[in-house]
């Protein structure tokens, strides 16, 4: 099995080299082996061969290695030495810009080119959202798989839900390159892409593809344990969301924000209408009470009167900024408690620069700020919610999560389930079974049966 998939690999790999450098590895090897002697011609293979020469071996080497120390070993041991050997990989994406590395990311998970989960997730991280069966509060948020390119591969990685977008009707490239920044030191990234997105019609097609795939691995996989609660998404094993951004150039943003729900919510567990983009001038505004609140009827109304099957419309989430005043989280509280919003994610990225990031030179470029920086805000923000909401609202806790104790924070801070974002472009696959596992000994040393015991513990009085 390790053999075939190493040289899958491989000529994937050589085929997509060749492609890429057609014209100019034709040329050197053809003059080469006519004009031997011709001092014209370089004797040395070029640097950059040399470095590429080096990965693939080192790649084989993992593959067919794995393979040997698959024979000897049980599933789960091996399951987790893949998971830990990615370690290996991680620092090669540190030297590629933020952006191609990104691709890169996107292109191996959809690929196939990343470990599978075969390890069973803690009992006491299961639990039930929105009549879905989470198997781990663990999210990948919106932004990593923009296009829904990889679905299948990172929900495979042990992802308890992943949301891909923000989706826009219209494809458009988002703001001029290069506008990804990273801050390793700070374990940070400053980013200002302004929805770039190959738009609905793209993600539809992918979606739908993928969806009668699901459906069939949900029939093969389902246990029947309650009547009312379905097994993993309604697209099959793992909850998919579908976050909704709109246009730069559109005047009405509802009218976008409306043709996403048409289009895409038949294949989404949930939708966000994600109006807190630091990135896309105006998107901020939506967030009054008066927009806001008009904005959430006209898209409830979309979605509601369309047709549903016994599952019902998929719920409808509201992603808000860090960076609102308490009248402004006071108004959004009172809009999502009067519709009857789904639930709200907490937060999108920050346009402030909190200590130590203000002292990086990095930090003046604009943009939205997120990782480790991001978590006291985005949490103090998160428990100002919960308790504006009075734990009627479920929250998705979001912003500069980076271990299992982080994670433990937000939902005790008010939280039912969680999203990664940064923490896991740094971290690479390695860090999911790692952060599930911290989450569990802390919801077990604090002395909770399951998560719902532990959310909002930080909120309530003694």
């Amino acid at each position: 099995m390790a053999a075939r998939v190493a040289m899958k690999f491989m000529r994937e790999c050589f085929i997509s080299r060749k492609l890429k450098s057609n014209n100019i590895t034709r040329h050197y090897f053809s003059t080469a082996a006519s004009n031997a002697n011709s001092p014209n011609i370089p004797k040395k293979v070029p640097h950059f061969s040399k470095k590429g020469m080096l990965l693939t071996g080192a790649t084989m080497g993992l593959l067919i290695g794995g393979g040997a120390y698959a024979s000897t070993v049980d599933e789960a041991t091996f399951c987790g030495w893949l998971f830990n050997a990615t370690k290996l990989v991680n620092p090669f994406f540190a030297f590629l810009d933020p952006e191609v590395a990104h691709r890169l990311a996107v292109s191996a998970a959809a690929r196939g080119w990343v470990p599978i989960e075969k390890r069973p997730d803690p009992p006491i991280l299961e639990l039930e959202v929105w009549g879905r069966r989470f198997s781990n509060p663990i999210g990948l948020s919106a932004g990593f798989d923009k296009n829904a390119e990889a679905v299948e591969g990172l929900l495979g990685l042990g992802f308890g839900f992943v949301e891909v977008g923000s989706v826009t009707p219209v494809p458009q490239e988002g703001n001029p390159k290069p506008r990804i920044f990273r801050l390793p030191k700070e374990g940070a990234i400053i980013n200002r892409c302004g929805f770039n997105s190959e738009g609905i019609v793209v993600v539809a097609k992918r979606l739908g593809a993928q969806h009668g795939k699901r459906k069939l691995e949900m029939s093969s996989t389902t246990s029947s344990v309650g009547d009312e609660v379905v097994h993993g998404g309604k697209a099959g094993p793992g909850i998919l969301g579908v976050n909704l951004g709109k246009n730069k150039t559109s005047e009405d943003a509802t009218a976008d924000y409306v043709q996403g729900v048409h289009t895409l919510s038949q294949y989404a567990d949930y939708l966000v209408i994600n109006i807190s983009s630091p990135n896309t001038p105006g998107l901020r505004q939506l967030q009054g009470r008066k927009q806001l609140k008009d904005l959430v009827k006209k898209v409830q109304a979309a979605r509601d009167e369309m047709q549903w099957g016994e599952e019902g419309p998929p719920p409808l989430l509201v992603k808000i900024a860090p960076d609102l005043s308490k009248q402004d989280l006071e108004d959004i509280a009172a809009v999502a408690l009067a519709l009857r919003v789904d639930g709200l994610i907490i937060s999108n990225t920050t346009i402030q620069r909190p200590n130590p990031v203000s002292k990086n030179p990095v930090s003046e470029e604009p943009g939205g700020l997120s990782g480790k920086p991001l978590f006291d805000l985005s949490t103090n923000i998160l428990k100002d919610m919960y308790i504006l909401t009075k734990g009627k609202i479920p929250l998705i806790g979001c912003g500069g999560i980076s271990s299992g104790e982080d994670a433990y924070k937000k939902i005790r801070a008010g939280a039912i389930l969680v999203q990664l974002y940064t923490s896991f472009a740094y971290g690479g696959p390695a860090l999911i079974p790692k952060i599930k596992s911290e989450l569990a000994q802390c919801l077990e040393k604090g002395g909770y049966k399951s998560i719902y015991e532990a959310v909002g513990a930080d909120c309530r009085r003694p």
